[in-house]
């Protein structure tokens, strides 16, 4: 899969680059961030897809996470997608958190949202391939983890391709969209009535469904508890008891007076670069 270089930085002695191509899953052409470490001129490095929350580009943790000091540092790469197709073709709601900006990580079944409306395969396959075709990665060493929507999306993507996928994390993520307002209304939209369907898509039923975890790595969870949407729509109380239930390995971390912002990942975004570091070595 060729892609088309829009912008180019040096950045901490490597380089970060704004890419766009074609999508066979969207229907259209997307564009992500890439950060390539100073220690890629040796040959491949491991490589983190960081997926962000709702109404967020491939543009918000490019330049507010400030990861990529950490990432020089410890030769890994990251890769940063839009969170959904964009267009005029490509339809659209007029609240922020469906549609544009709202794809939530799943492959829509539903119309308005089909054709376009693919951002599960989207991610587990055409970035991939716009990744490994174009940049000096070791598809052998991938991490995943994103905040809110993102976050959801990271830990359902995970479960769901283990062995794509070595390590997981997340910033406040949504855990069971199937419980809360925001993922009700994402998956009635995108997916229908099908609540199996739903489970496909929700970090706490695949859990469940995949049963003993004992052998898997650890997954990182940092939560702000000054976070304006912590108790109705986060709920990571739900998925500490199911990752009890199957033996998971699960941290979570509880931060006074921390939010949703990015400011509150960009404080602990070292720790989770090296939570997956870590598990890609072995660790």
């Amino acid at each position: 899969m060729s892609i088309d270089r829009v912008a180019e930085h040096h950045c901490f002695g490597g380089t970060l680059t704004y890419a766009e191509h074609g999508s066979e899953a969207t229907q259209g052409r997307m564009r992500f961030s890439l950060f390539t470490p100073p220690q890629a001129a040796d040959g491949p490095v491991p490589v983190l897809t960081w997926l962000s929350g709702l109404t967020c580009t491939e543009d918000n943790f490019t330049t507010k996470a400030g990861a990529y000091a950490t990432a020089a540092e410890l030769g890994v790469m990251i890769v940063a997608p839009d969170t959904s197709p964009r267009g005029d073709g490509v339809t659209d709601d007029e609240a922020y958190d469906l549609g544009q900006g709202a794809g939530f990580y799943v492959d829509a079944t539903h119309a308005p949202w089909t054709p376009h409306f693919s951002m599960y395969s989207y991610v587990t396959r055409d970035l991939q391939q716009a990744v490994f075709n174009n940049f000096p990665c070791n598809p052998h060493k991938q991490g995943i983890m994103g905040h809110s929507m993102g976050g959801h999306g990271a830990l359902t993507i995970w479960l769901r391709n283990l062995n794509l996928y070595t390590s997981a994390s997340a910033f406040a993520p949504i855990v069971a969209p199937s419980q809360v307002p925001w993922g009700q209304k994402a998956m009635a939209a995108y997916l229908g009535d099908d609540r199996q369907l739903w489970a496909q898509h929700d970090a706490c039923a695949l859990m469940r469904a995949l049963g003993d975890a004992s052998q898997r790595p650890g997954i990182l969870i940092d939560q702000g508890l000054a976070d304006g949407f912590l108790e109705e729509q986060l709920r990571p109380e739900l998925f500490e008891a199911t990752c009890a239930e199957v033996g998971q390995k699960l941290t979570v971390r509880r931060h006074e007076g921390y939010d949703h912002s990015y400011f509150f990942i960009s404080s602990f975004i070292a720790t989770h670069i090296r939570h997956h570091v870590a598990a890609l070595n072995g660790d």
